[in-house]
């Protein structure tokens, strides 16, 4: 998978127009038919997409000390690694190579999710220890190690971490992975990321040691809805917002994040079921717009597949908005730097 000048397969780091939907979940509710969860390629086949995130890693120490993945109704054409309650999942290893080679996408695995409740780490060690297994096991396959591989000698391009509650001791689990990626990448010239989904109210609850200052994150999805900051309290046309606080975190990308580079993603929901606050993509066009201003500003993020494809025309329409504003902003700093020849 080509990596190159900030580019990581989908994700563009010098752009504002990447989109990221989450896949796994099934959260439109449908067991059966064209709106049912369906294969991982079957949306990575979509040209607005850049970055999957699959939803879950929903235990890091779980039965016989191994991981445990929920993929919802995917899941039914996964086995069980013997001892475990670990899926062995040949299907969406196929499924995660074709989106790479293929359709060129980014392809994360979030840890979390609303069910996750171990709370993260009882020790810094026994964070580190869980992070060199979960690498062992979703990173680039280690021909030394005896690691349960569920997707097989596919790997995924990075983790993602999406808490909903009081985590311990993840600063030690999120750098020894950041270490791991980063010194894969210097001896194999492949980059990886690493991504947070915090929710809009700053600073966030879960994810507020990592994120100040402690951890290098690539990009963060920020999730701006079920929230009183999210899209839905935006006000068209206003140059301050009260409640909408984009600002607040591209202010965290330029003076607290570890990484000053990092790039932030507007969080909204794919559908009126995936979350309060969807507004649709025509509305969102001028929160968009009014993104863009910022630096930090990275594109869109989704919750989630399902969701987004029983919403006929939604990503298609936002991939449109952010192709828009993006050519609006650029020519804004056209003019910007005409004025001061």
């Amino acid at each position: 998978m080509a990596s190159i000048n900030g580019v990581i397969a989908g994700f563009d780091a010098n752009t504002k127009s990447n989109i990221a939907i989450y896949w796994g979940q099934n959260s439109y509710g449908q067991g059966s038919g064209d709106l049912a969860q369906q294969r991982l390629s079957y949306y990575c086949a979509n040209t607005d997409i850049d970055v999957i995130p699959l939803a879950f890693l929903t235990v890091i120490n779980g039965v016989g000390g191994q991981p445990e993945i929920n993929f919802a109704n995917q899941g039914n054409g996964c086995s069980t690694f013997n001892g475990t309650a670990l899926l062995d999942c040949p299907n969406i290893a196929e499924d995660i190579a074709t989106c790479q080679n293929t359709y060129s996408k980014t392809v994360l695995l979030s840890v979390g999710g609303a069910t996750y409740s171990e709370g993260g780490f009882t020790s810094s060690s026994a964070a580190i220890a869980a992070a060199d297994l979960i690498w062992a096991t979703f990173g680039p396959q280690q021909s030394d190690s005896n690691a349960f591989r569920p997707f097989g000698s596919s790997s995924v391009d990075g983790f993602d971490f999406d808490f909903e509650a009081g985590v311990s001791n993840m600063v030690p689990f999120a750098n020894q992975l950041r270490s791991l990626m980063d010194a894969a990448t210097a001896s194999s010239g492949k980059m990886y990321l690493l991504t947070a989904a915090p929710q809009c109210p700053y600073p966030d609850y879960a994810d507020n040691d990592m994120l100040n200052g402690a951890v290098s994150f690539d990009a963060i999805f920020v999730q701006f809805y079920n929230n009183y900051c999210g899209v839905s309290s935006y006000v068209a046309g206003s140059s301050t917002q009260n409640n909408f606080n984009f600002d607040t975190w591209d202010n965290w990308a330029k003076t607290v994040s570890k990484n000053t580079n990092v790039k932030v993603l507007l969080g909204v929901p794919a559908n009126t079921g995936a979350g309060a606050g969807y507004v649709s993509a025509n509305t969102l066009n001028s929160v968009i717009s009014y993104c863009t201003q910022f630096s930090s500003f990275g594109g869109v993020m989704m919750w989630d597949a399902s969701q987004a494809w029983a919403n006929s025309g939604f990503v298609g329409g936002v991939s449109g908005d952010l192709s828009a504003a993006t050519k609006r902003a650029m020519r804004r700093g056209w003019r910007s730097v005409t004025a001061l020849v």
